[in-house]
């Protein structure tokens, strides 16, 4: 296998990049949690789709990096602070959640697929960081990381997850988008 990649994988990666940054920014608060809803989950679920597992890792990790240096591409504020603050278990749970969804959507579009493949290991993986990171820098139970940091998502998420299958179904069946 050729490890060099190409203009066009290139191209969709910062691609991919340029639009956590920009979806990152739709977002609200809310008032009984320091988690955002943001339609970066949107854009995530998205790269997973169309990338391959290591190009989706990789542009994760550069998003995380420039947000971590302080660049404004984080909702709700960037730098350290909020890598490591409440949050922060969000983030790095993506490294995980979102190369696993690339590598388990298989070959062929298929709406069907990336959603559940989403809700049952994507969204799991991601709510189990945001509680962990709660839990420990918010001195809180399960039971309250849960709420805060859960619950209130769930719909929304898989909307969202939805939206993302949608688009990459219809982009992935495009000849001139494929590798």
């Amino acid at each position: 296998m050729d490890s060099k990649i190409g203009t066009r994988e290139l191209s969709k990666m910062a691609l991919c990049a340029a639009l956590f940054c920009v979806t990152a920014y739709l977002s609200f608060p809310l008032p009984f949690t320091p988690g955002m809803v943001t339609a970066l989950t949107i854009a995530l679920s998205l790269a997973a789709y169309i990338l391959n597992p290591k190009q989706t890792f990789t542009v994760i990790l550069i998003y995380l990096i420039m947000g971590g240096a302080g660049l404004p591409v984080f909702a709700g504020g960037s730098g350290l602070g909020k890598l490591f603050g409440p949050v922060g278990g969000f983030y790095f749970a993506w490294l995980i959640a979102y190369p696993v969804l690339s590598a388990l959507k298989g070959d062929t579009p298929n709406f069907k697929r990336y959603l559940l493949i989403n809700v049952v290991a994507t969204m799991p993986i991601t709510y189990v960081g945001g509680i962990i990171s709660m839990m420990l820098l918010m001195d809180i139970s399960f039971l309250q990381a849960a709420t805060m940091a859960v619950l209130p998502y769930i719909p929304g998420d898989i909307m969202k997850a939805a939206a993302a299958a949608f688009v990459a179904v219809k982009l992935n069946s495009m000849p001139r988008f494929q590798n």
